[in-house]
């Protein structure tokens, strides 16, 4: 493997710092007095002016990835672990539209991030002209990614372009966090200031609420959760990205409640924690659904009550409990579950005054707990797949979490691997779930892990072997940068998540998920990158497989591990039966539509 070549001069020479200052120049200083470290991009013509000054005029460390899509993701990982807007680079035309992808997860995840595009010069661009094209590749990227984005701007005046960046920046941390488009032309980048703007940039300043919306609401939680025999709260993603996982996990030692949580919220209380309970929905722990459907009162925080949590049949959700329901986004409340007492509010501002406001173990139920711990013995996660033989991926994932205590995060692709890991991960208490949740894009997780690991360290890379050829081109990036990111590849052989939909569904007719699929050696793959590769086919294969992966924590490696083409995610909400019934102890009335 050839060795890596330095991304910058050891020292950067005084005669290559011109004394005017262009827009791009700007853009170096001001994402480096924001405290950004990483820029992740792949070059193109339109932003070689926004490259070369952040390589002259910054010490911010670029990262050159071998896709847009994969610059993409590498920012929404490091946007995850740290909290802050990222900022991937992308030139115009397809370099733009490649990013979309990465933009619509930053936005269905609340993701705070800013995507810069370069565009064709301003005399180029057709304006109002009857033709579909001007400048070479010339797209308006900004119509087409505004509906995915918090905003999305089209610098048009040169000396605005200032302005409109620090705007960027604020929108996309505060409120809910999200996704900002920048669009800048070549000629904006190359302008020269008439005055050099204020570095002093504005400050996100969290939505406050009134103190007495707060009390009347946790009054009434209050009253409630005296009365309640069966409290249960619901963390989402949304605890995650107002930056209050010390609050939230304060205050449920605070009122001694059990939890569930949502796919994006994996990570909100640590594995060993007394009062977590499990994942919930489609493909959720069967005792946590369980738990869920026998509540009487549900606190729901930061979590959108989408399908996937609820089912189809909301009235069967609903019936028998009462919801309060905290959320920044008031559009997300009583939405798609009625009648729920909400308050609309950054968790960061509700949870010390839920804390200060509500008694010690105003939620304690030993006799609740000790319910659902006997649901929870009685149908162990390992239990779930069947008489299918070979690796039991949910015992895998329990074996997985031991050998990588010492990782930063496990990052997860989009398939059935993705919620075997969800319903069975045992994680550290500083350790990070990140995966791609509303939009659930496969490809995410290479990429997201090489942002996450420039961000904070060694991660796993979790993927299936449909997704992990999405963005396979990155393993060269984590190679040439010899990034701490431990592979893990469950190969099944399929696009297993619709090969399961189609047995359910189609009659076992398996067209493109296994008839016309196929996959490379990916230990031969990851080889032919310079990364050491081990494959674990049998169970007395895995302890050795791990150690294999884990023996050197600073270095990258991949494990594959074969996992039999029949083995299917379960349990899963039976589609058209009520809330808590799963397959495959039930079976769908109706087709799922999600």
């Amino acid at each position: 493997m050839s060795h890596a070549t330095p991304l910058r001069p050891a020292a950067r020479s005084a005669d290559v710092q011109p004394a005017a200052l262009t827009n791009a120049k700007y853009l170096a200083r001001y994402l480096e007095s924001r405290g950004v470290t990483h820029v992740y991009e792949l070059i193109g013509g339109m932003i070689t002016f926004l490259v070369d000054a952040l390589h002259l005029h910054s010490g911010i460390r670029i990262v050159s990835m071998h896709h847009e899509q994969g610059a993409g993701f590498a920012a929404e990982g490091h946007a995850r672990m740290t909290g802050v807007p990222a900022v991937a680079l992308a030139t115009s035309g397809p370099g733009a539209t490649n990013l979309l992808t990465p933009i619509g997860s930053c936005y269905f995840d609340s993701v705070p991030a800013v995507f810069i595009t370069g565009q064709v010069n301003r005399h180029e661009q057709k304006n109002d002209l009857p033709i579909r094209q001007l400048g070479f590749q010339e797209t308006d990227i900004v119509s087409i990614a505004r509906p995915i984005t918090k905003a999305a701007f089209r610098v048009e005046d040169p000396e605005s372009f200032p302005e409109i960046l620090d705007r960027a920046f604020r929108l996309a941390g505060e409120g809910r966090p999200g996704p900002v488009l920048v669009d800048v032309p070549m000629d904006v980048q190359r302008h020269v200031l008439a005055a050099t703007p204020d570095f002093a940039t504005s400050t996100i300043k969290p939505r406050v609420h009134p103190d007495e919306a707060h009390s009347g609401f946790l009054g009434a939680l209050s009253a409630r959760l005296q009365a309640a025999q069966r409290p249960l709260v619901l963390a989402g993603g949304g605890v995650r990205s107002s930056s209050a996982i010390d609050a939230f996990r304060a205050l449920i030692a605070h009122l001694r409640i059990p939890t569930v949580h949502s796919l994006m919220g994996v990570d909100t209380l640590p594995g060993g924690d007394p009062y977590r309970v499990g994942m919930i929905g489609s493909y959720g722990n069967r005792w946590a659904n369980q738990a869920l459907g026998r509540a009487d009162l549900v606190l729901v925080l930061g979590s959108r009550l989408d399908i996937r949590q609820t089912g189809a049949d909301i009235a069967s959700f609903s019936r028998g409990r009462t919801f309060f329901h905290v959320d920044c986004d008031e559009g997300e409340m009583n939405n798609r579950v009625k009648g729920c007492t909400t308050l609309a509010a950054t968790l960061a501002d509700f949870l010390p005054a839920a804390r200060s406001a509500l008694p010690p173990g105003a939620a304690d139920r030993p006799e609740w707990r000790s319910e659902i711990a006997l649901l929870r013995e009685q149908s162990p996660d390992t239990a779930e797949t069947g008489a299918a033989g070979g690796i039991n991926p949910n015992a895998f994932m329990h074996a997985l979490s031991r050998s990588a205590r010492d990782t930063r995060a496990f990052v997860c692709d989009v398939g059935q691997h993705q919620m075997w890991a969800a319903q069975s991960l045992e994680l550290a208490p500083e350790q990070r779930f990140l995966t791609s949740g509303g939009l659930g894009a496969m490809g995410f997780a290479l990429p997201a892990g090489i942002g996450a690991a420039f961000a904070s360290g060694p991660v796993v890379v979790i993927a299936g072997d449909g997704g992990f050829q999405l963005n396979l081109q990155e393993l060269q990036t984590i190679a040439r940068n010899q990034l701490p990111v431990k592979i893990v590849v469950l190969n099944n052989g399929c696009h297993g998540m619709v090969r399961q939909f189609q047995e359910s569904y189609f009659k076992e007719r398996y067209q493109s998920t296994l008839w016309g699929y196929d996959a490379p050696d990916f230990c031969a793959v990851a080889r032919a990158y310079g990364l050491p590769a081990v494959r674990a086919s049998q169970p007395s294969e895995v302890d050795a497989g791990l150690e294999t992966l884990m023996r050197e924590p600073q270095r990258p490696a991949l494990l594959e591990v074969m996992i039999p083409t029949g083995t299917n995610a379960y349990p899963k909400l039976a589609f058209g039966r009520p809330f808590g019934e799963m397959e495959p102890a039930a079976k769908p009335l109706e087709m799922e539509g999600t």
